[in-house]
């Protein structure tokens, strides 16, 4: 027997995509997309927030989150540019980027400051298309991490 992720790729490996108007998806598949972009704008802090605010269960909402995107961001989510403060303590930025190469993330530039009062600014761009996880959730992790004192999306494209 097939799993269902098996059983969704064509025999010549590739995924199968489909260009659909909004109008005729069913309403949980359009719900799903809102609360990704409630949290991606950081109108909402969790999952149950953005799912809770578009009346839609967390169950759909997880269901649907990884095969549903808005055609306009396909191309822009593959490339992120991020500002973190980072305290100056050895190993900090080593498990950041440890942390987003654990996530399928690829590192493609690094800016770094001199600390200045223990504390040094990186900017970092990394390509997304690789990921099973959204921007906004690469973010919450980085906010997550020991030693990162903020983190946030600058740019996409």
């Amino acid at each position: 027997m097939l799993d269902k992720k098996a059983a969704e790729i064509k025999p010549d490996g590739h995924e199968r995509y489909y260009l659909v108007r909004e109008d005729i998806l069913p309403e949980a598949l359009v719900k799903t997309v809102h609360a990704k972009e409630l949290l991606a704008r950081g109108e909402v802090k969790t999952i149950h927030e953005a799912v809770e605010q578009v009346e839609l269960s967390r169950s759909a909402f997880y269901k649907y989150k990884d095969g549903i995107f808005p055609l306009s961001k396909l191309d822009r989510e593959r490339i992120v540019t991020i500002s973190m403060d980072l305290e100056h303590r050895s190993g900090i930025l080593s498990r950041v980027l440890a942390m987003i190469a654990g996530l399928e993330g690829n590192v493609l530039t690094i800016h770094q400051t001199i600390p200045l009062q223990g504390v040094a600014n990186v900017v970092i761009s990394v390509e997304t298309s690789q990921m099973g996880e959204n921007v906004a959730f690469l973010l919450e992790r980085l906010r997550d991490q020991d030693g990162v004192s903020r983190a946030t999306l600058v740019g996409q494209g």
